[in-house]
This record gives structure tokens, sequence and C-alpha cells, in this order.
């Protein structure tokens, strides 16, 4: 049934909405509730529009049926992802990560093997501000001096925002936490927007990943520290689970786990240990 709204735009009917956000949420875990009927509608009419559809009931369908859904699904998941992010987000956290979990990853490693590499997973990294923050924290604690090699990983479900994380160009919003000493030394301005310089980019890889797919998860292997950060609450428990799990499979034993500031690992798993680090709590594979 064809459902119009005012101005006749198309107006998402809950039956429509159920199966919307069930094609969503099987792909990518992401569960829309029905208090954000409203958001998925409005993300969603845009698409709508570019397809040349008349209704949510027509877009429903070929996204169900047309040769081309698949080839869609990947706008449908660039529209419903949330990417708020900006550099040195939620110090407290990099904090522990600079000076409590790094120092203790480098000795444990040194201990065991001499391979001197660290290797660091930005889960659902968006724009790359998350994983280029990690690198240049890296770079400022020397361990290119000491011989280690840094290998960043940043990876999300959105092409559209790996595509700005690879360019690695940023506004002065985007910067607003960022210490003036990792501004002069790791940025080129150029006027009111900044570059990331080459030397951070070199060590930050960035690949399209579903963090619920095992096959993809699967690529990534042998991290010693994962960043899965204010992701897990856009997940109801079956897909929290499955995450965990990957992120658990990608993890070295003795790697660590960050998940964000209102996020915690109790009722979904018991493989991690939680681990006071800086008066934080991080989680360690055992």
């Amino acid at each position: 049934m064809l459902t119009l709204g005012i101005n006749s735009k198309p107006k998402l009917s809950y039956e429509t909405f159920c199966q919307l956000r069930d094609i969503i949420y099987a792909k990518c875990g992401i569960f829309f509730s029905d208090t954000k009927k409203y958001l998925l509608e409005t993300r969603l009419s845009r698409r709508i529009e570019e397809r040349n559809l008349k209704s949510f009931e027509d877009y429903y369908y070929f996204l169900t049926y047309d040769r081309d859904r698949e080839r869609e699904m990947v706008n449908v998941l660039n529209c419903v992802v949330t990417n708020e992010t900006s550099f040195f987000r939620d110090m407290p956290q990099l904090e522990a990560f600079q000076n409590g979990v790094v120092p203790r990853m480098i000795e444990e490693k040194t201990a065991v093997s001499a391979v001197k590499t660290l290797k660091v997973w930005s889960a659902a990294s968006s724009t790359g501000e998350e994983p280029y923050t990690l690198a240049m924290m890296l770079m400022e604690n020397g361990l290119q001096a000491r011989g280690w090699t840094l290998d960043l990983l940043g990876t999300d479900i959105s092409d559209i925002v790996l595509k700005t994380a690879a360019a690695g160009v940023y506004e002065k919003y985007s910067l607003r936490n960022t210490p003036d000493q990792y501004l002069k030394k790791y940025f080129t301005g150029t006027g009111d927007s900044y570059s990331v310089q080459k030397k951070v980019q070199e060590v930050v890889k960035f690949r399209r990943l579903n963090l619920v797919d095992s096959l993809e998860t699967r690529m990534v292997r042998g991290m010693d520290i994962i960043f899965c950060r204010n992701v897990l609450i856009y997940f109801d428990d079956a897909s929290k689970k499955k995450a965990v799990s990957h992120l658990y499979d990608s993890l070295n034993n003795g790697g660590y786990l960050f998940v964000g500031f209102s996020e915690t690992l109790h009722n979904i798993t018991r493989l991690f240990r939680p681990v006071s680090m800086e008066r934080l709590v991080v989680y360690q594979k055992v």
C-alpha cells in the first residue's frame, strides 16, 4: 500500500519499517528500535528519491528482489551508520592506551619474541580520526626510533567515510581536541583544513569491514590492541555477542580491547579479563 505524507512525500508505515529494519539488522547487526522509526525514515528518504521510487514499500521490494540490491545495500549502510568522531576523543582512555597498555604490551612482546611489530585495529574507525590519533600517540612514544614497526588498521562498514579517512584531510572542528604539539608536528595546515602528514598516513591502512560478518573478520588476525568504541550500543545482545566473539578471535593472546565509556562486556562474554589501567577498565584476552 502506498503511504504518502505531507506534500506527497513517502511516509514509512510501521509494517514496512519492521521489514526494512530486519534487512539492515541481518546485514550488519544494527537494530532500529520502534522509537527510532522516524530516524530510519529520514535517512532512507534520500535513497527513495535518488532511485526514483514512490514509496518505502517500493524500496523494500527493490532491496529484496532487484538484481542491483546488493549494491544498493552499500548505500543503505552508508545512510544509517552514525559517524560522530574527532581526533583525541575521550582522552582518559587514550592516556590509558599510551601510558598503560602500550608499555605493558611492549614489555610482554619483548619477553617472548624478537619481532618488533605492534598491531592495532580501530574497528568502526569512521572518517579515520581514531586510528590516526593512535598512530600519532605511538609515534610520540618513540617506538619507531626504538626499532618498532607500527601496523594500524582502520575499518568501517561505510565506504564513504573510508574515502575521507584515506584522504586524511579534515576541517578544524575535527581537530578541536588536538593538543598543540600534535597539531604542529603531525599536520599540515591548508587554510580552514588540515592534512595528516604522510609519515602518519604511511602506518595506517583502511578497509571496509562488517563486524558481524565472520568471513570478513576472519581476515583480521594477530592484533595486539583493538579499539571498538561506541559501536556495541547500536547492536542488540545477539549482535554484540557475535561482534565481540570476532574481536576476541582477532586478538593475540594477552591482547587488549577498548570499548566505549558507556559500554561494557558484562553479560556479553566472560572471555576477557577486566584490567584496571590508569584508573579505567580495559579488557584483556586470556
